[in-house]
């Protein structure tokens, strides 16, 4: 099968999709790539997500249509918001909002290159502040039966006008108790993936409480404190096997700014075990609200 990394998108250009002509490609994922758009009937800019048909199996497929609709179905500040699915004789391709700005994943990066130590992570409140609003949209989503099951920094946008994160890539996203067929293939990114998405596939909103809970991590430590693995599947066996151990540093020692109560907000958050989490990604947002006004008094 070709690859999308390999596959030239130049002739697109100027091609007239849907009610949409394609000005430039933007970004390309594992499988689709995704270009900045005129919207004729509108007069805008949109974003032009495609799946090549060279591309397509019948999983691949139903993940993408699977994206458009999740998205599409949910209405939320913080959500993508979907305009328009279609197919053409080459690809499948659905429009979106164009979001103006870049990934989380940017700017932990950036955040990681400052020269001094103690500010190679993105400071405690604009984290939580970043956090608070996902949880908030994940909640929403979670309470009309959809689970993202692929948080990361890579799908969450934040809007350079207004700091606003925007969840992307709902392709794996799955209504509550919805399991993967018989083959199990493995979706999901195994960085931020819940334990029991790994061994059954069978998620609830616990999954996204524990792959937010990995990315405020990330957020809080300037990186991930996992021992060392030179393989996707070596981190899904570390995790298996080390649990609640797989985390060798917390927040509060390495970021001046968190402390234990923090801590311990957040390793309940990435328990091991979904019963030890919070119940919904709800209650995760209100211990952090809860710790920013108890820090709030004591300043």
């Amino acid at each position: 099968m070709a690859s999308i990394r390999t596959m030239n998108f130049d002739h697109l250009v100027g091609q007239t999709v849907g009610t949409s002509r394609l000005l430039k490609q933007l970004d390309r994922g594992a499988m689709s790539v995704v270009f900045v758009a005129f919207q004729k009937s509108l007069k805008r800019q949109i974003a032009v997500k495609i799946l090549p048909k060279a591309l397509m199996t019948p999983r691949i497929a139903e993940l993408f249509q699977q994206e458009a609709e999740a998205a599409a179905f949910l209405s939320h500040p913080s959500i993508i918001p979907v305009y328009e699915v279609g197919e053409t004789e080459d690809f499948l391709y659905f429009t979106m909002q164009l979001i103006k700005g870049q990934s989380l994943a940017y700017y932990i990066r950036q955040a990681r290159r400052n020269v001094l130590p103690s500010k190679r992570m993105i400071p405690v409140q604009t984290s939580l502040k970043i956090v608070l609003k996902v949880l908030d949209a994940l909640d929403y989503a979670n309470r009309l039966g959809v689970v993202h099951r692929d948080i990361k920094p890579r799908n969450i946008l934040i809007e350079s006008h207004s700091k606003r994160p925007i969840i992307t890539d709902f392709g794996v996203a799955r209504s509550y108790g919805g399991s993967d067929d018989d083959h199990r293939i493995m979706v999901g990114t195994p960085t931020y993936m819940a334990p029991e998405q790994i061994i059954s596939g069978v998620v609830d909103g616990r999954a996204d409480v524990y792959a937010t809970g990995v990315m405020l991590l990330e957020m809080l430590c300037g990186g991930l404190p996992y021992p060392p693995y030179d393989s996707a599947v070596k981190l899904l066996k570390i995790k298996l096997r080390l649990q609640d151990r797989i985390f060798s540093k917390t927040p509060s020692q390495v970021n001046p700014q968190a402390d234990k109560e923090l801590d311990d907000i957040v390793l309940r958050a990435v328990a091991y075990d979904p019963e030890r989490r919070y119940p919904a990604c709800r209650d995760f947002a209100e211990a952090l609200e809860n710790w920013l006004a108890n820090r709030s008094s004591k300043t």
